[in-house]
């Protein structure tokens, strides 16, 4: 793996991730194009997603920090016979409903290998799926709830949404800004649930695959790796940048054909491929 290829990596995985079109979908595209081995890529992916998840602590590190002190603050009012449901104020409310998004993830992670081993005709058909999905959230307008307003139903509702987001192809920040545009969450608290809710998700999925890749035998270039993961730091600030201009300005329907193109653009290589 060489230095470029790790830039080139990083570009489309600090891209990809926050923009609605599949990090791991364009990185399994991209290394199936170049023959790369599925070792060293799964490695670069994992190193390439951490950078990434810093993008996002530094671009959401406001709304970071209050949950983590708002969890503090719950567990104090749990054990002191204090928590109360109905009085929750939107930080706690929050940080609560992301729990149960995130909690309908982790029999999924069980069967991860059912998501990931798919083929390039599959792959085509999860990027369709994602344009579909952000094309009719694109369509919608007036959602009004906050952080305050979120249900237990909406924390369902984007949970699931995330669950289909593991098959590559499918966008996970574009399915879970999709489901809580569905659940009438306003485009700035979902883009911001989106992305906070990819941090312990993003983060189990690498832990996951560095366990795997501990247990086998690989030989990486630290240095290649290392320009990735501060690539993909720099990238991913950008991207959640644009993401957030574009929703405010009514242009997400953009990724919706984008991702159109490249479905069919994947299913007419594999076409081809095939025939050759």
């Amino acid at each position: 793996m060489s230095i470029f290829d790790a830039i080139i990596q990083a570009v489309i995985q600090g891209l990809t991730e926050f923009l609605p079109v599949s990090s791991s979908g364009h990185l399994k595209l991209y290394q199936s194009i170049t023959g790369q081995s599925v070792e060293e890529g799964t490695f670069l992916l994992v190193i390439l997603h951490l950078g990434t998840l810093v993008a996002v602590c530094i671009a959401f590190w406001d709304t970071i920090w209050a949950l983590i002190k708002e969890f503090f603050a719950t567990v104090k009012d749990v054990f002191t016979g204090k928590f109360k449901w109905s009085q929750m104020n939107p930080d706690r409310r929050m940080l609560v409903m992301l729990f149960i998004s995130l909690v309908l993830l982790v029999p999924f992670y069980l069967i991860k290998d059912v998501f990931e081993n798919i083929s390039l005709p599959i792959l085509g058909i999860c990027f369709l799926f994602t344009s579909a999905e952000l094309f009719f959230a694109s369509r919608i307008r007036n959602s009004k709830k906050t952080a305050g307003d979120i249900t237990v139903k909406d924390a369902v509702v984007i949970g699931l949404f995330q669950c289909a987001a593991l098959f590559p192809g499918v966008s996970r920040s574009g399915s879970t800004i999709s489901g809580g545009l569905f659940s009438g969450l306003e485009k700035e608290t979902a883009v911001r649930y989106s992305f906070v809710l990819g941090i312990p998700a993003i983060l189990g999925g690498c832990l996951v695959e560095m366990k795997d890749l501990l247990e086998g035998t690989i030989e990486v270039n630290v240095g290649s790796a290392a320009i990735g993961f501060v690539a993909a730091v720099i990238v991913g600030i950008l991207a959640i940048k644009l993401v957030q201009w574009l929703i405010r300005s009514d242009n997400f329907i953009v990724f919706s054909i984008y991702t159109l193109l490249v479905g069919i653009g994947t299913l007419i290589y594999w076409f081809v491929a095939a025939r050759g």
